[in-house]
């Protein structure tokens, strides 16, 4: 791999010239700049960012761990987030942590040894990584959680309003009549500190329901898992007679079960959900949802951390919450003639 100091000598200019091509073309004449960049691409040279990020201390890369590569919610935050970083110059390290403690564990100590500048997380749901990512911080890596946040944090963070959307939610469903509610989540108090989690029941006790024990599962977020509870919970001898997911892939799974039981939505069973994925609009009916503002919710997250880039320790660890918008498109409807 050719080197700068090959591309100063075929250039025919100083090592020193040869970087500020790089760094600050705008500072050369045009000529010399031209005869770096001539230099550049007869050598394929490529600068070691790494390298360069050792000297200085400092680098123009960031890093983002979110929950799951193949989330559509997820997707189009990072889509959002890599945007905003290349306006400022940045480049983006993308990687999942499975909703798991181990796997972000080896991801930030990657991020770190990467030098990144700063981060993005969305961490996991048992925030054994606290310590280390403040431990970055300390040491000059600016950090904003996203999605979710780890209980007593004190990072800034953008989250949704999640307390008010399960509120949204369930009260759609008790307004249509229903009292036997499902939600597709996990109910570890210790290792799920997920704030959808622990709203439904007190949602529920507003309207003066109860959730059943049946009712209650311990499972991740994912499509899989959406319909394996989805096909238990129906089963059951008194079934729910509204489902309400916590994610747009776990609803994905609840409407393939409900399908594959031969169940009729809205009509033998209501389905509400988070997330607005595309499939829910092509579905008859549609799906109703709690949509979140991804893109807004991304811009906000690359916002709060280049203002923690470029204040330090006199930046303020900013918090801040999107309303969800609830879309009626027809899969909530009265309970058949399952309830007492």
């Amino acid at each position: 791999m050719a080197n700068i100091t090959e591309v100063a000598r075929r250039a025919g200019v100083s090592t020193t010239t040869a970087k500020r091509a790089i760094r600050e073309p705008e500072k050369l004449a045009q000529d010399t700049l031209r005869r770096v960049r001539e230099a550049i691409e007869a050598l394929n040279y490529e600068p070691d960012q790494l390298a360069s990020a050792l000297r200085s201390g400092r680098s123009t890369t960031l890093g983002l761990v979110i929950g799951s590569i193949v989330e559509p919610f997820f997707a189009e935050l990072t889509r959002t987030i890599v945007h905003g970083a290349r306006e400022r110059g940045y480049s983006v390290i993308v990687a999942d942590n499975e909703y798991r403690d181990d796997v972000e564990a080896a991801h930030l100590r990657s991020f770190y040894g990467n030098r990144v500048a700063g981060l993005i997380l969305r961490s996991a749901y048992t925030s054994g990584n606290l310590d280390y990512v403040l431990r970055m911080q300390r040491r000059g890596v600016a950090v904003v959680e996203v999605d979710y946040f780890v209980p007593d944090s004190p990072l800034p963070h953008v989250m949704l309003d999640n307390l008010g959307a399960i509120d949204a939610g369930v009260a759609h469903l008790v307004a249509h009549g229903h009292r036997r509610i499902a939600t597709l989540s996990s109910y570890h108090g210790r290792l799920n500190a997920d704030e959808r989690v622990q709203r439904f029941p007190e949602a529920l006790a507003r309207h003066g329901l109860t959730l059943p024990p049946a009712y209650v599962s311990q499972t991740a977020p994912t499509e899989r898992e959406g319909y394996e509870v989805t096909l238990r919970l129906m089963r059951l001898e008194e079934p729910p007679t509204a489902i309400f997911a916590t994610t747009g892939s776990m609803a994905a799974g609840s409407y393939r079960a409900l399908m594959e039981l031969g169940l009729r939505v809205p009509l033998d069973v209501s389905l509400v959900a988070f997330d607005d994925y595309p499939w829910m609009q092509l579905v008859q009916p549609g799906i109703d949802t709690l949509a979140q503002p991804v893109e807004a919710m991304g811009r906000t997250a690359v916002r709060l951390l280049f203002d923690q880039m470029r204040l330090g320790a006199q930046a303020q660890a900013e918090r801040v919450r999107f309303p969800a918008e609830l879309v009626v498109r027809g899969s909530v409807g009265p309970p058949n003639g399952r309830t007492p």
